[in-house]
C-alpha cells in the first residue's frame, strides 16, 4: 500500500490523520526490513521528539487492525514487527538471534494448495514464519562454541 492509500483507508474508517500518525506511517515506508515499534519510534522522534511508545504501538495496532499493516510476531520474544500490506502475499524468515526479518517472496503454502484442498478446506487466510539464525548470528554462535 501507498502512503496514500493508507490515509484514504484510515480516513474511510472514520479515523482522524495526526501529524504523528502521518509520521508513524512515513517510518513504516523507509525500512528496508519490518520495523520494530522501538525503531518507528526512533524514527517518529527525529521529527516529533514528544511522542511515546504507547502512542506509536496504538497507532501500529490501529494500523494492523484495519489491514494497513501485518504485524509480525516473533517467537520466543515479546517484540513485534511491522510492515505495510503489500500488494503480493508473502512470508518472513525470521533470525531468533538478532531479530532481522526477511521477506520470502513465495508463498510456500501455494505450493499445497491441492492438497489442502482435497481434504475439502476452504483457505481463508494463514500465517507462515520461519525461524532460524541468519550467517552473521550463526557464525558468532560456532565462533562462541570454539572458545
Amino acid at each position: 500500500m501507498t502512503e496514500a492509500e493508507i490515509i484514504q483507508k484510515i480516513k474511510k474508517k472514520g479515523f482522524k490523520i495526526t501529524s504523528q500518525r502521518r509520521a508513524i506511517i512515513e517510518a513504516l515506508l523507509v525500512p528496508d526490513r519490518p520495523p520494530t515499534a522501538k525503531d518507528v519510534l526512533e524514527i517518529v522522534r527525529d521529527k516529533y521528539p514528544d511522542v511515546s511508545l504507547d502512542t506509536v504501538y496504538r497507532n501500529l495496532n490501529l494500523l494492523a487492525e484495519i489491514g494497513c499493516v501485518i504485524k509480525i510476531n516473533l517467537k520466543n520474544s515479546e517484540t513485534s514487527r511491522f510492515e505495510i500490506l503489500k500488494r503480493h502475499h508473502h512470508h518472513h524468515l525470521i533470525c531468533l538471534g538478532c531479530g532481522e526479518a526477511v521477506c520470502l517472496e513465495k508463498c510456500l503454502l501455494d505450493m499445497h494448495a491441492d492438497v489442502l484442498n482435497d481434504k475439502g478446506y476452504k483457505i481463508v487466510g494463514h500465517a507462515f514464519e520461519i525461524y532460524g539464525y541468519c550467517p552473521s548470528c550463526f557464525n558468532a554462535a560456532e565462533k562462541s562454541k570454539e572458545v
